[in-house]
């Protein structure tokens, strides 16, 4: 027996009033794009779920290819039946069987009878079914009120739908329904990881990546574009800008106090993102700052930063720990790539002692020394565009309404 059908729940969708049809719209269309490898997949819409027809694909592989996708609560095979006694019962038990594998559980089956023309009641067919599973199921037991595995089956006019696998999605907002933002890209943990919690919100993302040649090399630069290569399985294909940044760490060099370099970097960063924003029509930039963790990152660090821009910056990772940002990265494959042994433009130029409490009115003294719109303007213009898509190489390289 094979799979027919994956049926695709959705929560917060829910709670869109006048909107949701756009939302549902959005997120279908991002599973169309998820099942592009899949000739003849096919997706439908009704209220309150989305159904895949798996036209012969297997189960797992559609499931695998769909997981990603923000905006899906939970999502089960199903199979169509012809609706008899008989067809619905070894449906049911070879379901049932491929739910639980070797494991042992228990289960209940839960009977919707929605064609009332069906000679037998919900109540009755329940006993039917599941009185046939017992008999062949001796390793397993009825728990009505909070079994390991639940059989839902439906019998329609058409046919009967049976079901009762089921997939933890990513939940979330479906990508493309929140705008778009700019994330700041650097070869660390944390800002991959920002980038894709903000997906999970429907944000489309760009990022951009600051890079320091000759003092940072090539597979610095890469670490990046693999890092965003696997953000893509998330959000879809990213535009990345690469900005030159060696000059205006030189000019910092040479110009500012060592304990102020650090605080005029990032604002000198948020600058360009800022500008790149602007251009690419993102209403926010994103970073991966998390409170108190290195020196840039504390309070009055923040507000001496954004002190140079009313452009809205989020910061998924404000109050998250270390470890949990670690597991996070591990959980979505960013980890590996973050961890090479390649240094950004920030860790390359960093001075041996940075003002944790630093002033704005300071840092713009310092600065006024500098000149900042050209610095900016050159940085800007002179930037590298590229477009990640999920089905680049290159990151192996190193290393209807039912229930």
């Amino acid at each position: 027996m094979k799979y027919d059908f994956m049926l695709i729940r959705y929560a917060e969708l829910a709670i869109k009033g006048k909107n949701r049809k756009k939302f549902e719209q959005i997120l279908e269309k991002n599973i169309r794009q998820a099942l592009k490898p899949f000739d003849g997949a096919k997706t439908s819409r009704s209220f309150g779920r989305i159904f895949i027809e798996l036209n012969g694909h297997e189960e797992e592989k559609i499931a695998e290819a769909i997981k990603p996708v923000y905006g899906i609560y939970s999502f089960s095979p199903a199979v169509r039946t012809e609706s008899n006694e008989k067809a619905m019962q070894e449906n049911a038990l070879w379901m049932l069987n491929d739910a639980f594998g070797n494991q042992h559980g228990t289960f209940k089956v839960s009977v919707r009878r929605t064609d009332k023309t069906y000679p037998v009641s919900s109540q009755e067919m329940n006993h039917v079914i599941g009185g046939y599973l017992l008999r062949n199921l001796t390793d397993k037991s009825v728990d009505v009120h909070d079994p390991d595995v639940e059989v839902n089956v439906e019998i329609r006019e058409d046919a009967t739908y049976i079901l009762c696998k089921r997939y933890e999605g990513m939940k979330g907002l479906p990508v493309g329904s929140s705008g778009k933002s700019l994330l700041m890209l650097s070869g660390g943990l944390d800002s991959p990881v920002a980038g894709i919690y903000a997906l999970k919100k429907g944000v489309t993302l760009e990022a951009v990546h600051f890079h320091s040649p000759p003092y940072t090399n090539d597979r610095a630069k890469k670490k990046a574009e693999d890092l965003a290569r696997v953000m893509t399985r998330y959000g879809g294909r990213i535009k990345l800008h690469t900005v030159s940044f060696t000059e205006i760490q030189k000019a910092i060099r040479q110009q500012i106090p060592d304990n102020y370099e650090i605080t005029v970097t990032r604002r000198f960063m948020l600058r360009i993102a800022e500008k790149i924003a602007e251009e690419t029509g993102a209403k926010a930039v994103v970073t991966g700052e998390s409170l108190g963790q290195v020196a840039s990152q504390t309070l009055e660090s923040m507000h001496a930063i954004n002190a140079v821009t009313a452009f809205p910056v989020l910061r998924p990772l404000l109050t998250a720990e270390k470890l949990d940002i670690v597991e996070d990265a591990k959980k979505f494959g960013t980890h590996d790539i973050s961890t090479r042994p390649y240094d950004d433009c920030c860790t390359i130029f960093l001075p041996a002692e940075s003002k944790t409490k630093p002033k704005p009115e300071k840092a713009a003294r310092y600065e006024s020394w500098l000149d900042i719109e050209q610095l900016v303007a050159e940085a800007v213009s002179a930037r590298e565009i590229q477009i990640i898509d999920a089905k680049d190489s290159g990151i192996n390289e190193e290393i209807s309404e039912l229930f």
